[in-house]
């Protein structure tokens, strides 16, 4: 099995875009409880796409890579919330291949990017970018494997990239450490293997959830403690116990969604489960618990980006079957929903 744009085939299994209408009713929200408003926002700079990679540095905002149907990147883009505008950085190096599906992370002032599909080779490099000097450079490549839709994350001082797809879904993680440009072998995610995955930091603490393997979406979530070196499972994502907190958690699971993390919180929106998805949850991490929001307001879109500046949250790009975007929404979380703005 190769991606090689695989995407665009399920596209036309989609067929149009829509958005699934959820509600949450008993302990976890009644139907007037649902806040949240996404407003349209700038548009991203770069051409459309899919698959493509976000990370913050301060109170900017890069994201680059992906794909279209046609074409792969190897851009770079810096969004400046401040002035409300992109600005193009230096594009990966010569020998960096374009890709889509890779993962970044940001650790000290530099980002950081590493493995995706190249439209023939699944990837093992790895590469920092310096903002300040608008340079790349070459690190030691990632000892896992080459392999896409992984997840990557930072905690700690440390980068972190787990599961992804080589022929067959992962979940062996592995550490990166930046002083010594090492990686080092960590505790496997618990549960079934998976990509396409979500992941997300809250006061240092990672988590990983869902995801897709064997043809299922994967319906459980887990912490990661990095003294210990271990996995941690959170209350299952869908209508597992016995109690009403969790009726409406079916919408939560998905694949090639999206996370970010304002506040105590953290955010999930767009994706796939069977179709595709606008269904927008935040989980509190002091509870273990998910409380539905208004569900996404663009066009619903899958294999898209989200970041977090300033405690603000924003998705950017993303596909509908054959269909790229280049626009962008933030989530105003505790605002009522108006259509339109």
């Amino acid at each position: 099995m190769r991606k090689a744009y695989a995407w665009l085939l399920g596209g036309l299994l989609i067929g149009s875009s829509f958005f699934i209408s959820y509600s949450c009713k008993k302990s976890t929200s009644d139907d007037e409880d649902i806040t949240g408003n996404w407003k349209k926002t700038d548009v991203f700079g770069g051409d459309p796409r899919s698959e493509a990679i976000s990370f913050t540095i301060g109170n900017l905002a890069y994201a680059g890579t992906g794909a279209t149907s046609t074409e792969r990147f190897k851009d770079l883009w810096e969004y400046d919330l401040d002035r409300r505008s992109w600005k193009q950085k230096a594009d990966m190096p010569n020998d960096a291949s374009a890709r889509n599906s890779a993962v970044a992370f940001s650790i000290d002032g530099k980002g950081y990017i590493g493995t995706g599909y190249d439209g023939v080779n699944r990837l093992s490099d790895f590469w920092s970018f310096d903002p300040v000097g608008n340079q790349w450079e070459r690190k030691a490549d990632f000892p896992g494997g080459g392999r896409y839709d992984a997840v990557g994350f930072a905690a700690s001082g440390k980068g972190y990239i787990a599961c992804g797809y080589d022929t067959k879904a992962l979940n062996n993680m592995w550490q990166y450490d930046p002083s010594s440009n090492t990686w080092n072998p960590k505790a496997s995610v618990l549960g079934d293997k998976r990509y396409a995955a979500m992941a997300f930091v809250i006061n240092n603490t990672p988590y990983v959830l869902s995801g897709i393997n064997n043809g299922e979406v994967q319906k459980d979530m887990y912490s990661y403690d990095a003294a210990s070196d271990k996995w941690t499972e959170k209350t299952k994502i869908y209508n597992y116990s016995d109690e009403s907190y969790d009726d409406d958690y079916g919408t939560i699971s998905r694949q090639n969604g999206v996370a970010f993390v304002m506040g105590n919180y953290a955010y999930i929106t767009t994706g796939e489960n069977g179709s595709i998805t606008s269904a927008t949850w935040r989980y509190d991490p002091s509870t273990d618990r998910w409380l539905g929001k208004t569900g996404f307001e663009g066009t619903a879109r899958s294999g898209a980006i989200a970041f977090s500046l300033n405690n603000r949250g924003f998705v950017f790009t993303g596909r509908s079957g054959s269909l790229v975007f280049d626009n962008g929404y933030e989530l105003l979380p505790e605002e009522d929903k108006v259509d339109g703005d």
